[in-house]
């Protein structure tokens, strides 16, 4: 099982993964893009490995959300749970995102606990 973390700031795709190593993840689970055009090349490459994406929506080149509606739109990857990680925290954006697809979302700054619980609600074994 392959997890992508989608995020342009280097630092926030360490978070993620160091907050799922503590739930049991290793570094042999992660994959990294730093924007969705990088995202889709890594994601054809790996599609039957990928199971869960951690996906930010502000970022250059192809954001979050086109990306996500790009990746909902192919059945291929229907059977991957996307986690949308970000501080878009108006009400329309995360409408927007669950009529799109996503599948939780998370606004920054997160705890690990909230990570867990969304994790958990997807019915991600850890």
């Amino acid at each position: 099982m392959k997890i992508l973390i989608v995020d342009d700031a280097k630092t926030m795709r360490t978070i993620i993964k160091n907050v799922l190593k503590k739930l049991g993840f290793s570094d042999e689970h992660f994959l990294e893009a730093g924007d969705g055009e990088e995202a889709l090349k890594i994601l054809e490459e790996h599609a039957d490995e990928i199971k869960i994406i951690f996906l930010d929506w502000n970022m250059p080149k192809m954001n979050g959300f086109e990306f996500l509606k790009i990746v909902r739109a192919n059945p291929k990857y229907d059977h991957i749970k996307i986690v949308m990680v970000t501080t878009e925290t108006k009400k329309e954006n995360v409408i927007a995102a669950l009529k799109a697809g996503v599948n939780n979302y998370i606004a920054k700054p997160f705890t690990p606990q909230v990570l867990k619980q969304k994790l958990e609600q997807m019915g991600i074994k850890m």
